[in-house]
């Protein structure tokens, strides 16, 4: 089993931390992080544009001319694609893009992206995160405890803390996320992570 280093938000060693290698120790499948991680892009778009085709477009109710006898092509509408300000023909609509991967698939990217930060020693596991009040400073501190001081995404356990979550809240490069909520895109979005006890042992539990 592959350890971590244990530490309490003060920044001290409180200890070592056995994690599932099947889980944090496996070899980092690319082409299924890829694959995922292009899934939860595409999940993301709004999906709202929309052009207007001929019955959209104002006007154009009266034929322009007479079928016959003009010498011009016939037209039915002003409004037809051909015309200029005409409706547009096969244009985008909205719709979405959101589609599923499997769960398995989904499950090996998540062992992935944590495999690898495991190997880059950019887990920190922290025994705890708790404040009185909701405090930014006192979550810097935290930080500056931890020796972080680059884009980090902070994992609680799946009860969540509002107090930790409104204290990290201003802080420019750190993202907050339970571990049953972080995703692909959230970890590898990121140069570390700090994920408290509780949270490894229920991904643990989720991912065995």
């Amino acid at each position: 089993m592959a350890n971590v280093a244990l530490f309490n938000q003060n920044g001290t060693q409180a200890g070592e931390l056995a994690l599932d290698d099947a889980i944090f120790g496996i070899e980092v499948n690319e082409t299924v992080v890829y694959d995922v991680i292009l899934s939860q892009r595409a999940s993301k778009r709004q999906g709202t544009h929309a052009v207007k085709n001929r019955s959209a477009v104002r006007g154009g109710g009266r034929k322009p001319w007479r079928q016959k006898g003009t010498g011009r092509a016939r037209q039915g509408s002003i409004r037809s694609p051909q015309w200029r300000g005409g409706g547009i023909v096969f244009g985008p609509t909205p719709r979405s893009y959101a589609y599923k991967l499997p769960q398995k698939v989904r499950q090996l990217a998540l062992k992935s992206v944590y495999s690898e930060k495991v190997a880059e020693n950019k887990l920190v596991a922290v025994e705890g995160l708790s404040f009185d009040a909701p405090k930014t400073k006192e979550f810097k501190a935290v930080l500056e405890n931890l020796n972080v001081d680059t884009k980090v995404l902070v994992i609680v356990e799946n009860e969540g803390n509002t107090v930790v979550e409104k204290s990290a809240a201003n802080l420019p490069n750190v993202f907050f996320t339970t571990a049953s909520s972080a995703s692909v895109l959230d970890i590898v979005s990121v140069d570390k992570l700090i994920v408290t006890k509780a949270a490894l042992s229920q991904i643990e539990e989720v991912l065995a």
